[in-house]
């Protein structure tokens, strides 16, 4: 479906500040990026302390409509999916522009929804500018292609077609297919659509070229 489809059919209490925003579709292909962020349980957490099943990034936040709408999809693919990949919330939200979205906000939305995998809090938003992330959900899976080869991106874009306001099933179709196929060792689709939600909130003054 074409973007400017998508962005018709969704419907966002997003306004001004807060603009409705597809994403870039980093190339398929790139590298997992290094890193080396707090999470909000105070620990750190870097890329060499991952191991080699793929690693899913999911960059989110506690206030963002979309992301509020998907995220019983997100408590299932933690309990489907977190032994056999490596998932990773990601928040980049600028906390001079949105303090909503501070570390014990988004230890009471993990908290409340039972998430067991760890919120990182990218508040240099280093981590989001390489994946040119540029809203919030977006979705990010890594693999390599046997043990021990680098892992690339496999998948990048939507959990699947429902979104605030629309009749669309909440199941997250998009994404499990990617991850089942890469689980077993199969091409991902490389048809994929891009996810839609609020921007991410840059620093200001420091937006990407990629913003507005």
């Amino acid at each position: 479906m074409p973007v400017d489809a998508i962005l018709m059919e969704s419907t966002c209490s997003c306004s001004g500040a807060m603009a409705l925003t597809p994403s870039t579709m980093l190339p398929l292909g790139t590298d997992l990026p290094d890193f080396q962020l707090p999470t909000t349980s105070g620990a750190s957490l870097n890329r060499s302390a991952l191991d080699q099943k793929p690693v899913l990034m999911m960059v989110i936040c506690a206030h963002c409509p979309f992301v509020k709408h998907i995220e019983p999809e997100l408590t299932r693919l933690d309990r489907d999916f977190r032994d056999r990949i490596q998932l990773l919330a990601v928040s980049s939200n600028s906390l001079i522009t949105h303090p909503q979205d501070g570390a014990d906000q988004l230890m009471e939305q993990a908290e409340r929804h039972g998430w067991s995998f760890p919120y990182l809090m990218d508040q240099n938003q280093t981590l989001a500018r390489s994946l040119r992330a540029a809203c919030t959900p977006e979705f990010y899976l890594f693999a390599g292609s046997h043990e021990s080869s680098p892992q690339t991106l496999q998948y990048r874009g939507q959990l699947d077609g429902s979104r605030p306001g629309n009749d669309q099933p909440l199941d997250g179709s998009d994404l499990r297919a990617a991850l089942n196929a890469v689980l077993a060792g199969e091409p991902v689709n490389p048809d994929q659509i891009p996810s839609v939600g609020c921007n991410v909130k840059w620093h200001p003054g420091l937006e990407p070229d990629w913003f507005g």
